[in-house]
């Protein structure tokens, strides 16, 4: 019976440890007192956001935590804390969590990490506001289109302008 908790716990960890390492970024929350229906919504949010969600024991998420030299994220772990992984988009996490706890202030951020970098509760909220890698991208491309555009306009009426000097 002893042999066969630890083999499920051993099991967990590992588990947890592969979920920290595919992770792009992972969020830690606390999620004490939310409702039913609140924490439905909250799973709803992250599931339309590519992120899992999950509530493990402490300790496990310690010893994984550990194993992947991710110590500074143990400070963290005290009392119910929930993990949010984003292994798409590094900020989705955050951003989620960040939304719904600005509607639902029994939902509190703890900790985040990001290419292996621990922040605190100020930092994960940093990482909230930057925009996910697809708006990034529309903005940039945005940012090229504006002066090419411009430029075509430009050329466009200098072409006109020539066509009628030369029609006089």
């Amino acid at each position: 019976m002893i042999k066969k908790n630890r083999q499920i716990k051993e099991a967990k960890v590992a588990e947890i440890r592969e979920k920290l390492e595919k992770a792009q970024g992972v969020a830690l929350a606390n999620y004490q007192g939310l409702t039913v229906e609140e924490d439905t919504m909250l799973r709803k949010s992250l599931r339309e956001a590519g992120v899992e969600y999950k509530v493990y024991k402490n300790s496990l998420v310690t010893l994984a935590a550990n194993e992947l030299g991710l110590g500074d994220l143990v400070q963290y772990l005290e009392g119910p804390v929930s993990i949010a992984f984003g292994y798409e988009d590094a900020t989705a996490p955050a951003r989620v969590l960040n939304n719904f706890a600005k509607d639902h202030k029994k939902l509190e951020l703890k900790a985040g990490v990001v290419d292996g970098i621990v922040y605190d509760k100020a930092g994960v909220e940093k990482l909230a506001t930057i925009p996910s890698k697809e708006v990034l991208i529309a903005k940039l491309l945005g940012s090229f289109k504006a002066p090419l555009s411009n430029l075509a306009y430009l050329l466009n009426a200098i072409k006109e302008k020539k066509e009628s000097e030369s029609a006089e």
